[in-house]
């Protein structure tokens, strides 16, 4: 049975409805949450997918959250084995500093549904079923590309919403796995957030209302294509490895 680790930061943003797209490809999925559990314990090459997931926190404040420190040595170590990672907003931030690209805030929230701009190398990505579709964003703090990446989306707000190393690296400040039928868990989970930012939960809502069926059915494609593009990589690496053609 092939394997997905989870890195989990706060329990509401799990992976949503990427869970069940993982398990018809055949995937059975652990959590680990790095602020509690002992990261150090687990080998960051062993599973055939590791995702980082989102939370509230910087990636930079590892000196006001140490376990950060762990996190990010688990992260090179998976980073190095060239083996499959997906990483979803703050999850995305940490692989873009490992990677050695700047992260920093904003300046400004951008919390809500709006649709990206896909790069010509996005509308060629897994992502191209997300053109023209809204997505949840819910950060302040952006990422740079790393020098190897390639840029596949942007917003008017955040330039750079999602850059790809190679098929195994995928990185994405938008949540894409986000379950609008269980919105009203983020909308608690962050209320002190969205008060700060002058955000109304019931805009929030509506929104979900409008566009929960599109990101979803948007949002399966895309982790399909990717799922499908690894699975490409392997049996082509398989082949290599033994000879045939």
């Amino acid at each position: 049975m092939k394997t997905v680790l989870a890195l989990r930061h706060v329990h509401f943003e799990d992976l949503g409805i990427l869970e069940p797209i993982l398990g018809e490809h055949g995937y059975t999925v652990q959590y680990i949450d790095p602020a509690i559990d002992d990261i150090r314990a687990y080998d960051a090459t062993q599973a055939d997918i590791v995702i980082v997931l989102g939370g509230p926190i910087g990636a930079f404040e590892d000196k006001l959250y140490p376990f950060l420190t762990d996190e990010l040595d688990f992260i090179e170590s998976r980073l190095r084995s060239q083996r499959p990672i997906l990483g979803i907003c703050l999850g995305a931030q940490l692989i873009a500093r490992v990677f050695g690209a700047p992260v920093a805030p904003m300046g400004t929230k951008e919390i809500g549904f709006s649709e990206l701009t896909l790069t010509d190398a996005g509308l060629a990505s897994p992502l191209a079923a997300l053109a023209g579709v809204p997505v949840l964003h819910w950060h302040g703090d952006q990422f740079g590309i790393p020098a190897n990446g390639q840029l596949l989306a942007s917003t008017a707000v955040c330039t750079h919403q999602a850059f790809a190393v190679g098929e195994q690296v995928l990185a994405l400040q938008f949540h894409l796995e986000a379950d609008t039928d269980k919105l009203e868990a983020w909308l608690v989970g962050h209320a002190a957030e969205l008060a700060q930012a002058d955000i109304h939960p019931q805009t929030l809502r509506k929104q979900a209302a409008e566009y929960g069926v599109m990101l979803k059915s948007a949002g399966t494609k895309a982790l399909h294509a990717w799922l499908d593009q690894l699975d490409n990589v392997t049996t082509i690496t398989s082949e290599k490895s033994t000879g045939n053609s």
